[in-house]
């Protein structure tokens, strides 16, 4: 019964996430990598996958916080998501920058949800 909670949570929470199918065109260590990775502010919830996964290959600092730069110039339509011109700035919460995973894709990596809610941040750097 004290997992009920936690399992409402994880219906309810990933209602927004989109898992459409385009980890397909993905290597097999970089597909793996999006389908495990975690939000840091609640491990039971998947920072999603490509469907809200836009590059930010840059980012800011502005008062304490991490300001992902978008810089992602992939077609939007293969991948089934909203446009995110190049060059929009998102502000990161603390809370939702991943620190623990790696990053074997080469680029910083924002996930954003429907309301621009942010999943989860994985700043540009190494595997």
């Amino acid at each position: 019964m004290r997992w009920m909670p936690i399992a409402l949570a994880v219906l309810f929470s990933t209602a927004d996430a989109r898992d459409l199918g385009q980890w397909e065109t993905q290597q097999s260590g970089v597909r793996q990598w999006f389908q495990k990775l975690m939000q840091p502010d609640n491990p039971y919830l998947s920072c999603c996958g490509e469907a809200d996964a836009y590059w930010a290959d840059q980012f800011e600092m502005s008062n304490g916080q991490y300001v992902a730069v978008i810089t992602d110039d992939r077609a939007d339509e293969p991948l089934r998501r909203p446009h995110r011109p190049v060059g929009e700035k998102i502000v990161v919460p603390n809370n939702k920058i991943k620190w623990d995973a790696g990053n074997p894709t080469g680029h910083g990596v924002i996930f954003i949800g429907v309301g621009d809610r942010v999943f989860c941040y994985v700043t540009p750097g190494g595997v």
